[in-house]
C-alpha cells in the first residue's frame, strides 16, 4: 500500500519490508480489496470512496433482492403447507364424524338387538304358560270325558230287557215324574257336556278377564327419579326400595351364610346356574349342612331333589339348589339384567312401558318368594 502518489520519473517501488515509512490508511481496506481496478484506474486517490460506495450499493441491493426472493419463497411454501394443513384437518374432520355415525349406528343396533331378544324371550315364556294351562285344560277335559264314558257304560251294563234301568229310559217313568225328571236329566247330561266352565269339580275353572292396573304415583316418580341418571346404587330411594321389598326378601334362604355370598355374586354378576352332571362333584358344607349330595338343598336346607347348581364366581365349589331356591334366584337376576340394559342405554322405550316391566319383574320376585315357580319339564 502507498503512502502517497507515486513519482512518474521514480522506477518500481521498493519492497515494503525495505521502504521505512509509517502506516498509514487512505481509505477504507475492504474497498480497496474488493475494488482494486478502481485504484489502479484513479491514481490520484479521489474516485476511491465513491467506486467502493457504490460497490457497497450493489452488494447491498444483490443482497436485498436474494432476502426478498428468499421471502417470497419461504411464503409459498408456508402458504402451500398451511393449505396441505387444511385439507388433512377437513379430512379428519369427515374421517370423526363418519366414526361417530357408526358407533351411534351400532349402539342403536346393539340397543334394537338386546330389546328384541328380551321381548322373544318374553313372548317365548308367555307362550310356554299358555301352552301349559292348556295342556291342563285339555287333560282336565279328558279325564271329565273319561268319567262320563264310565258312567254310561255303567248304566247301559245294569240295563236288560228284564229289568230296563229307568234312568236310560224315562219313558218307563210314571206321567207326573217323567216331564220333570226328562227335563232334568237332559239338563245335567248337556251341561256338564257343552258347558264345563260351570263344573269346577271336573277341573274346569273360569277363564280370568285381563287384570286392571293403575300407576302408583309414588313408585313411579321413584322410577323417573332414577331414570334420569341410572345407578346400581342401593342407596337411591328406587333401588332401596326394591331391595327392601323385594330382592332382600327373596334372596333370604334358611343358610344365611351362603345366602349372603348368593347375593353378592347376583349384585356383581358373577354367579353361574347350569344343570346337574352326571359327573361326581366336590363336597361343600355350609352351616354343617352337606351340600354334595343332590337330594338336599345348600340354601334352603330341606331334602329336596335338586336339578341345578350354582357356582359363585370363580370358584370351582358348586351348591345344588332345589327348584324354588333356583326361581327366586332366577327372579331377581332377570330383574337386575333389566336395570343394567337400562343403565346402559340399551332400553329405548318411554317411562311407562318400564316401568310396568319392572313391575312385572317385581311381581315375579314376590312370588318366588311366596313358593311359586314354574314346574320344570
Amino acid at each position: 500500500m502507498w503512502s502517497g502518489q507515486p513519482h512518474p520519473d521514480e522506477g518500481d517501488p521498493p519492497p515494503l519490508e525495505a521502504v521505512p515509512v509509517p502506516w498509514k490508511s487512505v481509505g477504507p481496506c475492504k474497498s480497496h480489496r474488493e475494488s482494486p481496478r478502481g485504484l489502479a484506474e484513479t491514481p490520484g486517490g479521489e474516485e476511491g470512496p465513491a467506486a467502493a460506495q457504490l460497490d457497497v450499493l450493489r452488494l447491498r441491493s444483490s443482497s436485498m433482492e436474494i432476502r426478498e426472493k428468499g421471502s417470497e419463497f419461504l411464503k409459498e411454501e408456508l402458504h402451500k403447507a398451511q393449505k396441505e394443513l387444511k385439507l388433512k384437518d377437513e379430512e379428519c374432520e369427515r374421517l370423526s364424524k363418519v366414526r361417530e355415525q357408526l358407533e351411534r349406528e351400532l349402539e342403536e343396533l346393539t340397543a334394537s338387538l338386546f330389546e328384541e331378544a328380551h321381548k322373544m324371550v318374553r313372548e317365548a315364556n308367555m307362550k310356554q304358560a299358555a301352552s301349559e294351562k292348556q295342556l291342563k285344560e285339555a287333560r282336565g277335559k279328558i279325564d271329565m270325558l273319561q268319567a262320563e264314558v264310565s258312567a254310561l257304560k255303567t248304566l247301559v251294563l245294569t240295563s236288560t230287557p228284564a229289568s230296563p234301568n229307568r234312568e236310560l229310559h224315562p219313558q218307563l217313568l210314571s206321567p207326573t215324574k217323567a216331564g220333570p225328571r226328562k227335563g232334568h236329566l237332559r239338563h245335567k247330561s248337556t251341561s256338564s257336556t257343552l258347558c264345563p266352565a260351570v263344573c269346577p269339580a271336573a277341573g274346569h275353572t273360569l277363564t280370568p278377564d285381563k287384570e286392571g292396573k293403575e300407576v302408583d304415583t309414588t313408585l313411579f316418580a321413584e322410577f323417573q327419579a332414577w331414570r334420569e341418571s341410572p345407578t346400581l346404587d342401593k342407596t337411591c330411594p328406587f333401588l332401596e326400595r326394591v331391595y327392601r321389598e323385594d330382592v332382600g326378601p327373596c334372596l333370604d334362604f334358611t343358610m344365611q351364610e351362603l345366602s349372603a355370598l348368593v347375593r353378592a355374586a347376583v349384585e356383581d354378576n358373577t354367579l353361574t346356574i347350569e344343570p346337574v352332571a352326571s359327573q361326581s362333584l366336590p363336597t361343600v358344607k355350609v352351616a354343617t349342612v352337606e351340600c354334595g349330595s343332590t337330594n338336599t338343598c345348600a340354601l334352603s336346607g330341606l331334602a329336596r331333589a335338586c336339578h341345578h347348581r350354582i357356582r359363585l364366581g370363580d370358584s370351582e365349589s358348586h351348591y345344588y339348589i332345589s327348584p324354588s331356591s333356583r326361581a327366586r334366584i332366577t327372579a331377581v337376576c332377570n330383574f337386575f339384567t333389566y336395570i343394567r340394559y337400562i343403565q346402559q342405554g340399551l332400553v329405548r322405550q318411554e317411562a311407562e312401558p318400564m316401568f310396568w316391566e319392572i313391575t312385572r319383574l317385581r311381581k315375579e320376585m314376590s312370588l318366588a318368594k311366596l313358593g311359586f315357580f314354574p314346574q320344570e319339564a
